[in-house]
């Protein structure tokens, strides 16, 4: 992608866009489009058979992102609990273009919502989203088993009115990287791992205490995902199940999310894609507490020249122990 600001500019991005293009797919084509300032990503599920019968299962707000990738996802969006019409005139749109295609699965349609509430298609994905969870848990529909009915050649049984939506979802990508160094990878091997559990609370994960984290994959280790019966309690239940999460031996976006579901913002639904822009990572501060009580350590050990205190009688240790819990 190229964003173009002035006429001036648009030959040297097409330029650009065009040689990216060749290397990664051999083929140069792009093409132009509207730039949307600061929208929101809203995504509709729908779920077709191979009888015609097509619905939707509502949206997904999915603006918190990072370089144009998803990092947490809501359903319901907040939008839509303040315009319910938006979601009606949205679910229509994504159901005709499913039609159009003759589209027989699940699938996503992708759009980009501006302030005054204006939507724009972007794309259809023909598959699910790592992000299905939160409208699975919002509708309490399985949509990996509609799936497998579909195809099988059976019917959808569900009709678009039976469709309801019940309290709220959130879902957030726990990756191995550090956000407080400019959110670099962070491979290694996992010394510890407690993961949270109870009520309301989804971790799809594949990772273990003892397993090595690679440098050659993305580095997302689980999708958590949250259900309550309002928007606030799921930031609420999000934030304790983040706090009971812990992973040693390598730097997670823990604590990162939990500073985002903190943020006077994002608590009241102001989101877009720009959102991440104006974000500083809380856990930039937990690292350089570290880092400072690290330096404190090495010059009082270094000033005495004996060996290191007891953990219990050191404030440079305790200081690490916090920087540690905060992050």
């Amino acid at each position: 992608m190229r964003r173009v600001d002035r006429e001036a500019d648009l030959e040297s991005a097409l330029r650009d866009a065009r040689s990216e293009a060749l290397r990664a797919f051999r083929n140069d084509e792009v093409y132009v489009e509207k730039l949307v300032l600061e929208p929101r990503h809203i995504e509709i599920q729908v779920l077709g058979d191979h009888h015609g019968h097509m619905i939707h299962l509502g949206e997904r707000e999915c603006s918190i992102q990072r370089r144009h990738q998803k990092v947490i996802e809501e359903c319901p969006s907040p939008v839509m609990l303040a315009h319910p019409e938006l979601r009606e005139k949205m679910g229509a749109a994504a159901l005709k273009i499913a039609r159009a295609a003759g589209y027989a699965n699940a699938g996503t349609m992708e759009f980009l919502v501006d302030r005054d509430r204006n939507f724009y298609f972007l794309e259809m994905n023909t598959r699910l989203q790592v992000e299905h969870p939160v409208t699975e848990l919002a509708t309490s529909l399985d949509l990996v088993h509609w799936q497998l009915r579909i195809a099988a050649g059976e019917p959808l049984t569900i009709r678009q009115e039976d469709v309801q939506w019940r309290g709220s979802a959130i879902e957030c990508r726990i990756y191995a990287e550090d956000p407080a160094n400019n959110y670099l990878p962070s491979p290694g091997k996992i010394t510890y791992l407690e993961q949270p559990s109870g009520p309301g609370i989804r971790l799809d994960s594949g990772v273990y205490q003892g397993w090595t984290v690679p440098l050659d994959y993305d580095p997302m280790l689980a999708k958590m995902a949250v259900w309550a019966p309002s928007r606030e309690a799921a930031i609420e239940r999000m934030r304790r199940a983040l706090g009971e999460y812990v992973v040693e031996g390598i730097r997670t976006n823990i604590a990162w999310f939990d500073g985002i579901l903190a943020d006077e913002c994002f608590r009241a639904g102001e989101l877009s894609t720009a959102f991440l822009d104006r974000f500083k990572p809380p856990a930039a501060e937990a690292a350089d507490l570290e880092t400072e009580a690290v330096a404190v350590l090495i010059a009082s050990l270094k000033e005495a020249k004996t060996p290191a205190p007891a953990p219990a009688k050191s404030s440079a240790w305790l200081a690490i122990g916090r920087a540690e819990m905060m992050r």
